[in-house]
Parts: C-alpha cells; sequence; structure tokens
C-alpha cells in the first residue's frame, strides 16, 4: 500500500471535519461583525448540513463518470472557494450561501476520499488504511472549538476560514500527483429523478432534525421537512426498485456484512456522535469553564484515537470484527455513562483519562466498523456503496445531536426551563443506552465475517487477502 494516499486523504477529510465544527465558537463574534443575531446565524450550520445531504448521493455516480482522483480535487477546491467567500461574507445571505458551497465541496469530499482509498488499498491493509481516514472523523469536532476560539480570540473570525487556503492547495496539489490516475469509466445517464428524491430524503431529514436540535426557526418547521425527507425516502425506494441503474441502489443491502455493518455503525453514532455536542457545552456550561479550557480537556478522546490507529490491525487479526466490536460498542457506551456522573469536583485528570479510554474505544469501532462495511464490497459497487455510507452518516450525526438537544430540552423544563447539571447527566445516560444499542446487529455477524480484510482465522493471506477491493 501507498502510504502516502492515506495521509493526502486524511489532511484533506481533516480540513473539512475541523471546519464542520469550528465555526460553533465563532458564531457570536461572526454575527456582530455582519450585524445578525447568533441564533439567526446558526442557519449557516444548516445550510452546510443541507448541502452535504443534497449532494452526497451524486457523488458516487460522479466519481465513477469523471474519476476519483479528478473529482477529489475538484472537491477541495470548491470547499476552499466557500471558505474564501465565507471570510469575505459582510451579510447572513452572504455567509449562508457561502456556507452552502462549503458544503458542495464536503459533500464529495469525503465519499470520494474514501472510494479512491478503496480502489488503491489491498483488502490486507484496508485497516490501516482506514485508521487514517477515521482519525479525522475523530479529531475534527474535538479540535474545531479550541482552534475556532484561539482564532478568533487572538486574531479575527476570519482566519477559521483563511487558513484553509494552504492546506486546500496543498491538498489539490498533493491530490493530483499522489492519488492513482483515474479516467473514469462508463456509468450511462444520471438518474436526476433518483437524485431529486434522495436529496430531497436526506436534506428534508437532516435540515429538519438540524431544526429541531436548533432553535432557529419554529419547530413545527423542522418537523414538517423531517415528514417530508421520509416521504421522499419512501418514494426514492420505489423509483429505485423500478429504475435499471438507480443512483443509490438498494440491493446493496443484500449484502448481509454491508447491511449489519451499517446498521450497528449508525445505531452507534447516532449515540457517541452526540458526544462532542453534549461534553463542550457541560464543561462550559455545568461546569464554568472557558471554551478553551474544555477543548483542551476534551482533546483527550483525540489522543485516544490517535493511540489506536497504531494497534486496531493487531486487535483486529486476535480477535476478528465481531468479537472487536461488540468489545468496542460496549466500552463506548460504559465511557460515555461515566461521562454522566462527572462534577465540577471531579479531578480533571480523572475526567480526562475516562475520555482518553472512551477515545480509543470509539476509535477502535469506528475503524473496524469502516473496514467491515466494505470488506465484501466489489470494485462496481464501491461508489455507490461509499455514497450511501456517507448520506447516513450524515443523518445519523442529524438524529443523535437533535436527540441529546431534545433530552437537554425535556429535562430542563421541569427545572423550571433552567439547564442544569443533571439534565446533562440525563443525556449522557441515554445517549449511552443508545450506543449499547449497536452491539445487537454485531450479535448476528458470523464470527469469521471479514476475515480477508481482518487477517483473523488466516493462517497465511490468500488470494482474497493479497488482492484489492475488487471482483
Amino acid at each position: 500500500m501507498n502510504r502516502r494516499i492515506p495521509l493526502v486523504l486524511a489532511v484533506a477529510l481533516f480540513m473539512e471535519q475541523m471546519d464542520s465544527t469550528v465555526i460553533a465558537t465563532a458564531l457570536p463574534a461572526i454575527a456582530a461583525d455582519i450585524n445578525t443575531s447568533p441564533i439567526a446565524l446558526k442557519l449557516a450550520l444548516t445550510a452546510y448540513l443541507v448541502s452535504l445531504a443534497v449532494f452526497i448521493p451524486i457523488s458516487g455516480w460522479m466519481a465513477d463518470r469523471f474519476g476519483a482522483r479528478r473529482i477529489f480535487a475538484i472537491a477541495i477546491g470548491v470547499f476552499l472557494v466557500g471558505s474564501i467567500a465565507c471570510a469575505a461574507s459582510g451579510s447572513l445571505v452572504e455567509f449562508v450561501v457561502s456556507r452552502f458551497l462549503q458544503g458542495m465541496g464536503g459533500a464529495m469530499m469525503t465519499p470520494v476520499g474514501r472510494l479512491v482509498l478503496l480502489r488503491s488499498t489491498e483488502k490486507s491493509e484496508l485497516v490501516s488504511a482506514m485508521a487514517w481516514l477515521t482519525i479525522p472523523a475523530l479529531i475534527g469536532p474535538l479540535v474545531g472549538p479550541p482552534v475556532g476560539g484561539f482564532l478568533t480570540t487572538f486574531l479575527t473570525w476570519h482566519w477559521i476560514f483563511l487558513i484553509n487556503i494552504p492546506i486546500g492547495l496543498a491538498g489539490i496539489v498533493f491530490a493530483l500527483t499522489v492519488l492513482p490516475k483515474d479516467d473514469g469509466r462508463p456509468t450511462g445517464r444520471v438518474d436526476w429523478v433518483g437524485f431529486l428524491l434522495s436529496g430531497a430524503a436526506a436534506s428534508g431529514i437532516v435540515f429538519g432534525l438540524s431544526v429541531i436540535s436548533l432553535p432557529v426557526l419554529p419547530p413545527v418547521w423542522g418537523l414538517a421537512a423531517t415528514v417530508a425527507g421520509i416521504a421522499c425516502l419512501v418514494a426514492y425506494l420505489g423509483h429505485a426498485r423500478r429504475h435499471p441503474r438507480p443512483l443509490l441502489d438498494p440491493k446493496l443491502f443484500s449484502n448481509r456484512t454491508f447491511a449489519l455493518s451499517l446498521m450497528g455503525a449508525n445505531l452507534f453514532r447516532i449515540g457517541a456522535g452526540a458526544v462532542p455536542f453534549l461534553l463542550p457545552l457541560m464543561l462550559q456550561l455545568g461546569f464554568g469553564m472557558s471554551p478553551f479550557q474544555s477543548g483542551m480537556i476534551t482533546f483527550a478522546s483525540a489522543a485516544g484515537a490517535i493511540v489506536m490507529k497504531f494497534v486496531i490491525r493487531r486487535v483486529l487479526k486476535s480477535g476478528g470484527f465481531r468479537r472487536t466490536l461488540l468489545v468496542a460498542a460496549a466500552g463506548a457506551a460504559v465511557s460515555i455513562a461515566i461521562n454522566g456522573v462527572f462534577t465540577p469536583l471531579t479531578p480533571v485528570l480523572v475526567i480526562m483519562t475516562i475520555l482518553f479510554l472512551g477515545g480509543l474505544v470509539r476509535s477502535m469501532f469506528f475503524t473496524s466498523a469502516n473496514a467491515l462495511t466494505f470488506a465484501e464490497i466489489g470494485e462496481a459497487e464501491a461508489a455507490q456503496a461509499s455514497s450511501i455510507t456517507s448520506a447516513l452518516q450524515q443523518v445519523s450525526i442529524a438524529i443523535g445531536v437533535a436527540l441529546a438537544g431534545g433530552i437537554l430540552d425535556v429535562v430542563s423544563s421541569y427545572n423550571g426551563g433552567e439547564l442544569t447539571l443533571g439534565a446533562f447527566h440525563a443525556a449522557f445516560f441515554i445517549i449511552a443506552a443508545i450506543t449499547a444499542l449497536a452491539i445487537i446487529p454485531f450479535l448476528k455477524l458470523p464470527p469469521n465475517a471479514g476475515e480477508a480484510v481482518s487477517g483473523h482465522g488466516i493462517e497465511r493471506a490468500g488470494p482474497r487477502a493479497a488482492s484489492p477491493v475488487r471482483n
């Protein structure tokens, strides 16, 4: 495996992952500068998520049609242009449109980057390669808030976006020089009806849940958008059964390993994905810490994620996917529940130790689940599988944040509307229980699932273990 390939992809994806959260701490400063309110400015967060949801489904078709390397480089370029536009924005409308443009680039980066990795990596090396792509998703949401707070405090909020310029330019150069050349392949005409229905389904659900969790618009709007998104999803499934080449083919779910992996991973993501939302809020609102202080503490999770990258391959070879995922899901659920007993009197070292261990098991889970999802997917199906995976990730993250926010609201309503530390504790306990539900799908996995990728139970590498992700 060319180890430069996952590194190039990881750097670009880290830029996207961090940028999606770095804006949160700068909202008051941006709002004051462009003469709007922080609540109204949260429309920019929603616009970014909606853009991701709309354009992720078509990313696989574009990568197949025009070449994954070319589309990945273009995606970085679009994201970069959006970043510059954000920094130059002088009004709410301009900023929201700029964030939507950023989302268009981000929508292509993650699924297409994963596709490049799948097509350039031998199955026996897939776990190590996926570990690199897991780290940005784990570290980005943790690094974003403190970096945003630092840049906004000591420079100006514009640097949150301007810092992407050198990273993006370097990403484009390395993408075009390091990533394998891919001229595309015959794909037939794009399924425009499928694109409209899938985009409406994903964006409706993500927009609706975002509105429910962020009080930007009346909650009834969020409920209506969510229902409309679900209706479009049902319509898309009917369309896909009739279309000879649907944009996203539901038949992929007939692959048992793929289906169970996605089900378990998204249940896990609904729970564990809410932690980057809940933990900084609890440390700041419940413990009285500054954004920078809370960011330095939560970074312990990122340290755990990095450490796991170096041992995950040996863990999987020893225990296999099924056992590793069961242990990781259970361990993550326990670590999240422990967050629910933290108080301002809890020693910082104890908090950081628990967060470090939580980062270890979450990284173990995500790296294993991401690799297993594609362990039995052929090259012809890889583009669609990557798009489906990315779309479901966005929906599950939106559900997790909406659920966490809803729990805080409900518990607070019993305390006269006051957001107390007890509300955060209740949210962590419920989120931990949902995370534990991920155990159920993985119990149905056979012990030898994905053995060509994990190496578990294989005495020596056979043809399957030594070949790239192709059928």
